[in-house]
């Protein structure tokens, strides 16, 4: 009897270490699925945050086709207030940030004016230089330049297009902060203190050539299209080699939108398309005039317009136009920093391409991107062109054509 008491109370031991042993493994088990799947919940989190980082690097919110690169913000007053959907990409800065950046915008940091205000030269944080733009007033072209300049810029990426890495909004101040140009404006170059002696004529294509190409792009691979609507010399940025970029897209409209009648007349004397000017027709060939003045700016070193007399002036176009196409003159007109150091042919072929832009009927001018395709057998290879330099070409310059 005894016996079998021991026996019973050994078999309940064993029933209570067979439920305590199963009660542990299921425990195990639960806590290994748990924690199993918890790292398949942090594996599949992770993948989906690379996904999203690649799918908004490679997104275009509205302007097709435009690559959004991350544009550099290492400024601690970050925010993304700015109303603009199509602005995530620019840092929104501190006003004070700016103003301490730029010596209380004193006079001597001054870089240009423009014709809502003036651009200084500003150092941030790691010695790192910039350009400010400030915008004075709160007039509605103003606004409207200054929403259209950062919804532009923000979405715009190319070689020879400006950068912009921020912008402010303090009262009826407006600012916009881009990469800083050590060599200013193909303007201040050509037309001020050095007359253009600092641009050799390979230079002066080379700089044509890369405005040509941020128009092509504006035009051809930017969906819808943007025209510029505003290019001139002064709008043409020089970086310390001399590459050029274009600037300034506060009058920029997108394809479509010039058939519209509430775009107001704008632009810079001497740079106009006529048909813009007398009609209101607005397209890319209006751009491609422009281009054309440009070129014959590089080609011949004089403004756009010249003061003949009080109440007179003249447009380089209508001054160099019966030249131009007369080889026996043309040579003479050059601008003498460049005179005599260039191949005929090559001086030829630029005064024709120039002789296209400007053709006053819209549809006789040439697209941007056949212009584009003119101007790179005139660049030298080391410049971005495929034309190769010989000892020929240099000190034989006018061999017989």
């Amino acid at each position: 009897m005894e016996s079998e008491v021991q026996v019973g109370s050994q078999k309940h031991h064993m029933d209570q270490n067979r439920k305590l042993l199963i009660a542990l493994i299921a425990a195990s088990s639960a806590l290994g699925a748990i924690i199993f799947f918890m790292i398949c919940f942090w594996i599949y989190h992770k993948k989906r945050l690379q996904k999203s980082d690649l799918d908004s690097s490679h997104s275009s919110d509205g302007v097709k086709g435009i690559a959004l690169g991350p544009v550099m913000c290492k400024f601690n007053s970050l925010k993304s207030t700015y109303s603009s959907k199509k602005a995530a990409s620019v840092c929104l800065m501190e006003y004070k940030t700016l103003e301490s950046a730029t010596n209380n915008f004193q006079e001597s940091e001054i870089l240009g004016e423009g014709g809502f205000g003036c651009v200084y030269k500003a150092k941030l944080e790691d010695n790192l230089y910039v350009a400010v733009k400030k915008l004075e007033g709160g007039t509605q072209d103003a606004i409207k330049e200054f929403e259209t300049e950062v919804e532009l810029l923000s979405q715009i990426q190319h070689p020879n297009i400006i950068s912009l890495l921020g912008y402010c909004i303090h009262g009826d101040t407006r600012l916009l902060v881009y990469e800083l140009m050590q060599n200013g404006s193909l303007e201040s170059q050509l037309h001020g203190p050095s007359r253009g002696s600092a641009l050799t004529w390979h230079q002066r294509m080379k700089i044509a050539l890369d405005a040509a190409r941020a128009l092509e792009y504006l035009h051809e691979h930017c969906n819808p299209p943007v025209i510029h609507r505003d290019l001139k010399s002064s709008n043409i940025l020089l970086d310390s080699n001399f590459n050029a970029k274009l600037s300034d897209f506060g009058l920029a409209v997108l394809g479509g939108a010039q058939n519209k009648n509430n775009i107001k007349l704008s632009g810079t004397l001497g740079y106009v398309a006529p048909e813009y000017l007398l009609d209101g027709k607005l397209t890319d060939k209006s751009d491609v005039y422009a281009f054309g003045v440009v070129l014959l700016e590089l080609l011949l070193g004089r403004r756009p317009v010249e003061k003949l007399a009080p109440a007179q002036c003249q447009s380089i176009v209508t001054w160099a136009m019966p030249q131009l196409t007369d080889r026996s003159k043309l040579p003479n007109i050059v601008d003498p920093v460049i005179k005599d150091t260039m191949d005929l042919k090559h001086l030829y072929q630029v005064a024709a391409v120039a002789v296209l832009c400007v053709q006053p009927e819209p549809s006789y001018r040439p697209l941007i991107t056949d212009v584009l395709h003119s101007l790179i057998p005139l660049v030298p290879v080391e410049l971005g062109g495929t034309f190769r330099v010989t000892t020929q070409h240099v000190q034989a310059p006018f061999a017989a054509v």
